[in-house]
């Protein structure tokens, strides 16, 4: 009797370390949630110079994706920020723009269909220095086009920022507008709406912090 009743009880807590791990395993599976960022200022213009040109301040705007908040310039040499964005480029926290791990690829497809980043891809990092980015500048090259006819800059649908962040977790960003409100103007929209509604940014993004590759 008592030798089964060892058993009945070995049965039973091998049960229930079994339903431990599947309740584990399902926590884990559940989806991340997209955070979207809207009207994030990135050096708006100020005016127009003499060579007709959009002048600005020429600042830049530090976020952190860890805390989803602007972080001060004063801590520009830290480690708290993960992306700045500055008219329409985006830095990551390495190499010439900060102390970080941070990295990025730009990614062709679409956002919600990115569920691994691709074990073969490769993270490049910032050099200033040598006028290359992790993420390329320029219209067609990474996230945006300009219209030099209408003067308007417009997202690229199907591309993704994949980021290695400041202390090398990972996150992907889906730039969704330039223009304040999150809303493209049409080319027939005024100058001074041309000049002083862009450069405000609205994103969506989502952030592993368990340190994986799977969103």
């Amino acid at each position: 009797m008592k030798k089964n009743l060892t058993k009945i009880g070995l049965f039973l807590s091998l049960g229930l370390a079994l339903v431990a791990c599947r309740k584990d395993e399902e926590t884990i599976a559940v989806p991340l949630s997209a955070i979207t960022v809207s009207n994030l200022a990135a050096d708006t213009v100020t005016g127009l110079g003499v060579d007709g040109r959009p002048q600005s301040a020429g600042t830049t705007t530090y976020y952190s994706l860890v805390d989803n908040k602007v972080i001060a310039s004063t801590d520009a040499a830290s480690t708290k920020w993960d992306v700045a964005f500055s008219s329409t480029k985006i830095l990551v926290n390495s190499g010439t723009s900060g102390p970080g791990l941070g990295g990025a690829f730009v990614f062709k497809g679409l956002f919600d269909d990115l569920k691994t980043i691709p074990t073969d891809s490769s993270f490049s990092t910032d050099n200033a220095n040598a006028a290359s980015y992790a993420i390329p500048l320029g219209s067609g090259k990474a996230w945006y086009t300009y219209d030099g006819l209408t003067t308007l800059v417009s997202p690229i649908a199907g591309r993704v920022l994949v980021i290695r962040t400041a202390t090398g977790n990972y996150a992907k960003i889906e730039i969704l507008n330039y223009y304040k409100g999150g809303i493209t103007l049409p080319a027939t929209a005024s100058v001074n709406d041309k000049l002083f509604k862009q450069r405000y940014y609205t994103f969506r993004y989502i952030y592993q912090a368990n340190g994986s590759k799977t969103f």
